[in-house]
């Protein structure tokens, strides 16, 4: 009997990774993925981009309302702010690799032609997308990781992580089969939504001079 089951409902998008090519048949496979249902609703497939030889990989959440429509990560007000922290903590934004740990935009709408609402990716969907991650891990091969976010690091350091604790720290930890430093801090989204923002900015430019340090 011929199953009927989608692709999406094993929850994986291991079967759309080649084994072979760099970040450009990496970026070609992964337009086509259907590893899980965010596909669905989102306007394209939102891959890394950066220098492929980055000594720094800055992994996300997800692509926000403007990487889904531009198709690039961290485009929007976030990745605007993002490349600031950077530059103000000794890190050149055009030398490193940013991705997301999902590559999909996952909304919901209060009414139909209404804004979009962030919601946040489920274990499962993060898991199904992790083997993108772990290839962008291998063919980059970075020194270091930084890690944006709660969900980011729940995707890479499993689902006790929690940011508050370690930001601003250096971890070394297995990561898809690889030994990695790296180092956790807040997403910039966090920052725009904080009460005290220029509080949380200074928060954030601190962990990434940790990391800047960490790389010298």
């Amino acid at each position: 009997m011929v199953s009927t089951k989608s692709p999406e409902d094993a929850y994986t998008a291991e079967p759309f990774v080649p084994s072979r090519g760099g970040l450009a048949a990496l970026r070609e496979a992964a337009a086509g993925c259907r590893g899980c249902p965010l596909h669905r609703d989102a306007t394209q497939t939102v891959f890394g981009t950066g220098d492929p030889h980055a000594r720094v990989m800055l992994v996300g959440e997800q692509p926000g309302d403007q990487e889904d429509r531009q198709g690039k990560p961290f485009v929007g007000p976030a990745g605007k702010l993002l490349d600031r922290a950077l530059a103000e903590a000794g890190i050149e934004p055009a030398d490193a690799y940013v991705t997301n740990a999902v590559k999909h935009f996952k909304f919901t709408r209060a009414e139909p032609r209404k804004r979009r609402i962030h919601k946040a990716p489920s274990l499962r969907e993060m898991t199904a997308c992790g083997p993108w991650l772990a290839k962008e891990l291998e063919i980059v091969e970075p020194e270091l990781i930084v890690v944006l976010g709660a969900t980011a690091g729940k995707a890479l350091l499993g689902s006790s992580f929690r940011v508050t604790q370690v930001r601003g720290t250096v971890l070394e930890e297995e990561i898809h089969g690889r030994r990695e430093r790296l180092v956790p801090t807040v997403h910039p989204s966090a920052v725009l939504r904080a009460e005290d923002r220029d509080g949380a900015y200074r928060g954030l430019v601190t962990d990434l001079e940790v990391a800047a340090r960490a790389l010298a």
